[in-house]
């Protein structure tokens, strides 16, 4: 037997429709002094205001797009003072994090974003000297995209002879005075700063998406810590496969698929901590993303002794051992409190040994508080606190301090009289009988 349901089917939600809208961030030009020559070429750079238009990003209507309008270019003449606006269009390339650029403001992150030539001509060659921008962005929640822009060619310049120069970058520009300009590979990284603990796995993101034009080159990741640098990944197109150190991994069948260039980085040791490198090529660019990855790993914190009896003209030294800890910096202090304090009473008479370093690169240290009869009161707890970077709070470990067991004359006074009793109790019981 089975049941019909009761009433129609609901329906299953709808997914959200995709709205384009266009993106304006504000940005800084880094480019060429007044000589035409750029930084990398030994001239000196400089910062000029700009404006970075993505139009038409596709990005998925969750009902919060109804006050998104239409970039409008402003209705002025530009010229060499007036901020320069690159209008990018990216029809044939994704705009990986759309959404989180979007609603930066609203979300209270910052954008920051850079535009610079990425290949240029020397003057001489005619006033159309540079066809390629690199937009570098960075989002305050650790996201960082790097755009190639494709401006205008040379031979179009040549062609039409009336098109009008940007009075500041000389290359042609539209007749709203903006620099129209292409997607031609674009590259991205969620995680610009990774925090990992010892022997735990890590994914390194890195992605890149290319247009059709352009065709990808090779992959390399590369760590630097300490002043040197090694490779520890490389794949080219066309080779038999890839070199690769062991424990990474990058999955070449979505490398070559998706675009997926991420490092898988297994067992992490104090020797992976650094800053790791995804370098992405075409045959004609190169775009990279640093990753800062810290290895932390918390201490084990032990007291002993645990219980201490109280005992007269004797001094008794408590061990508080904290190991296993990366890295280095660690903060050790101790604490007394009786039944009568109010608050734990900090003590400043401890000692310690120097840091150990353990294979696995991990550090020790022991602190050593002295309790003596003359100065001590009991009942008292004493408690060892350590704070590390690797822990959301300080460890507390304590130990106890018992009251001191009666003796002498008051020993023998309690005796006394508990013999005293006894008799007493015996005779009554006898009298009974």
């Amino acid at each position: 037997f089975f049941s019909l349901p009761k009433g129609p089917a609901k329906a299953p939600t709808p997914a959200p429709p995709f709205r384009r809208v266009d993106i304006a961030l504000g940005c800084s030009y880094v480019g060429e002094d007044v000589r035409g020559l750029l930084h990398a070429s030994g001239g000196s750079s400089s910062e000029h205001p700009a404006t970075l238009v993505l139009r038409g990003i596709s990005i998925r209507d969750d009902g919060n797009l109804d006050d998104v309008t239409e970039y409008k270019v402003p209705q002025e003449n530009p010229d060499s003072s007036s901020p320069i606006v690159f209008e990018a269009s990216a029809q044939s390339v994704s705009i990986p994090h759309a959404e989180s650029m979007l609603h930066a403001d609203c979300d209270g992150e910052e954008v920051n974003c850079e535009i610079s030539p990425y290949s240029f001509q020397r003057p001489g060659k005619g006033p159309c000297h540079t066809s390629w921008f690199m937009a570098t962005l960075q989002l305050s929640g650790g996201i960082s995209i790097a755009l190639v822009l494709r401006g205008p060619h040379c031979s179009s310049w040549e062609e039409e002879h009336d098109a009008t120069l940007h009075p500041k970058l000389r290359i042609p520009m539209s007749k709203e005075g903006t620099l129209l300009t292409t997607v031609e590979f674009q590259s991205s990284s969620c995680n610009t700063s990774l925090h990992t603990h010892l022997g735990s796995s890590v994914t390194l993101d890195c992605r890149f998406a290319l247009a059709p034009s352009s065709s990808f080159s090779s992959l390399e990741w590369r760590r630097q810590h300490q002043g040197s640098g090694r490779s520890l990944f490389w794949y080219q197109v066309g080779s038999t496969g890839p070199a690769a150190e062991p424990k990474v991994h990058v999955d070449v069948v979505e490398l070559l698929g998706t675009g997926d260039a991420s490092l898988s980085l297994q067992g992490v040791s104090v020797g992976d901590e650094g800053t790791y490198i995804c370098l992405v090529s075409t045959l004609l660019h190169q775009a990279q993303h640093i990753i800062q990855l810290h290895v932390a790993e918390p201490p084990r914190v032990h007291v002993i002794p645990a219980v201490v009896s109280f005992e007269r003209d004797v001094t008794t030294t408590l061990t508080c051992s904290i190991a296993g800890y990366y890295p280095l910096d660690v903060s050790v202090s101790w604490t007394q409190k009786t039944p009568e304090d109010d608050a734990e009473i900090p003590l400043s008479n401890a000692r310690f040994s120097s840091h150990r370093q353990s294979q696995d690169g991990t550090y020790s240290i022991t602190s050593y508080l002295s309790i003596s009869s003359a100065t001590a009161r009991a009942p008292a707890t004493y408690s060892c606190h350590v704070s590390h970077v690797a822990l959301a709070e300080p460890i507390s470990v304590s130990a106890h301090l018992k009251a001191p067991e009666q003796t002498g004359s008051e020993g023998l006074v309690g005796g006394f009289i508990a013999t005293i009793i006894f008799i007493v109790v015996l005779f009554i019981a006898l009298r009974r009988r």
